[in-house]
């Protein structure tokens, strides 16, 4: 029988609205937005290490609740990077229970962005670790040799990120570390000197409580060895250095924060990967004279476009040095400056970036 009257076939069929099909998108039915969910519930952390596009955040530091959370990146951060350090909003199971996996929706404000390039050619940047406010700076006094050239790097890049910089140089029973330390007299530079049956833990432990200090240094100087007696629970590969090469190899492979436990406090210890190489592509010079402070006000005077390099015609730092405005500590001061100045000049395009 039809849907209408069979007796009548002379009449016209009557339709409402329950006999309309509307066949389904095969895309959905949910018309496309570009609005995204607020994420209101969502709680906030701080990413403590990443591994293989896993993230363990730390939520609720310092309180009752605190624990750990194994979390992904949200698709709709899209391209943008997640590193240690960030602070991130964690939503979906925030229970930390084993085989739970959240969701980073959102990344906060960075304060600091400690970063290098692959060399001194590539300006993309390779973000080491986000929000610290100290580095330490490692190095060995011997075996391997230290390297004043990526000490510099290392303090250009600090200073590009306004990081406080610091240095400890270890296995100073292999050699007096004396010459090496003269080439930073003019710095601002808090420096720590370490034996292998001498380590100063007391004195460094107390420059990094309330802090979130990165640890950086050539492989093979004793980084992850110092991190190991900081943080006794930290577990990090140590290695040795090649007696052919006198390279050290490679032994964290990744960046980890590591909470530090003082009887005055606690702090943050961000271990990275030893590297032999640090570009420099991504850095302003700009940021190198403004750490220097009282130089910068001298550098007020110089011309435009001024290099502040010893050869620079007019600058009025190098007329300063000859007119004897600057005493001792001024002039180890501008010569440390000079020469940082001048490795990045020396990187391939850095005169060009350091034109102002």
């Amino acid at each position: 029988m039809s849907w209408w009257d069979a007796d009548d076939e002379d009449d016209e069929p009557e339709f409402d609205e329950s006999d309309v099909r509307v066949r389904p998108s095969r895309r959905g039915s949910r018309p496309r937005t570009k609005q995204r969910p607020e994420h209101a519930d969502a709680v906030q952390g701080r990413v403590l290490g990443v591994d293989r596009g896993r993230y363990t955040v730390l939520l609720e530091e310092g309180g009752p609740d605190e624990r750990e959370v194994t979390a992904a990146r949200a698709r709709e951060l899209k391209r943008k990077s997640v590193v240690t350090g960030d602070l991130v909003d964690v939503v979906g199971d925030t229970t930390g229970d084993e085989g739970t996996l959240a969701r980073i929706v959102r990344i906060g404000e960075r304060t600091s962005l400690l970063r290098r390039s692959a060399d001194d050619t590539d300006a993309v940047e390779r973000i080491i670790v986000a929000n610290a406010d100290q580095m330490l700076v490692v190095v060995a006094a011997a075996n391997p040799e230290p390297r004043t050239r990526l000490v510099d790097r290392y303090l250009v890049a600090a200073y590009d990120a306004g990081i406080t910089p610091l240095l400890c140089i270890t296995k100073t029973d292999l050699a007096d570390p004396e010459p090496f330390l003269q080439s930073f007299a003019g710095l601002e530079l808090p420096v720590f000197r370490s034996a292998a049956e001498d380590m100063p833990l007391d004195e460094i432990r107390a420059a990094l409580v309330g802090h979130r200090t990165v640890f950086v240094g050539h492989s093979g100087v004793g980084k992850s060895t110092l991190v190991n007696a900081l943080v006794p629970s930290a577990e990090r590969a140590t290695g040795r250095v090649n007696d052919v090469t006198g390279r050290g190899r490679h032994t964290s492979s990744s960046t980890v924060s590591l909470r530090l436990e003082a009887s005055d406090g606690d702090g943050w210890v961000i271990d990275t990967p030893g590297v032999r190489s640090f570009g420099l592509g991504h850095v302003d010079p700009a940021n190198i004279l403004r750490s220097f402070t009282d130089l910068a006000e001298i550098a007020e005077r110089c011309p435009r476009g001024c290099t502040h390099l010893p050869d620079a015609p007019d600058c009025a730092l190098n007329e300063a040095a000859a007119d004897g405005e600057l005493d001792e500590t001024g002039l180890a001061r501008l010569d440390s400056l000079q020469r940082l100045l001048e490795t990045f000049s020396t990187a391939p395009g850095g005169a060009d970036r350091g034109a102002h």
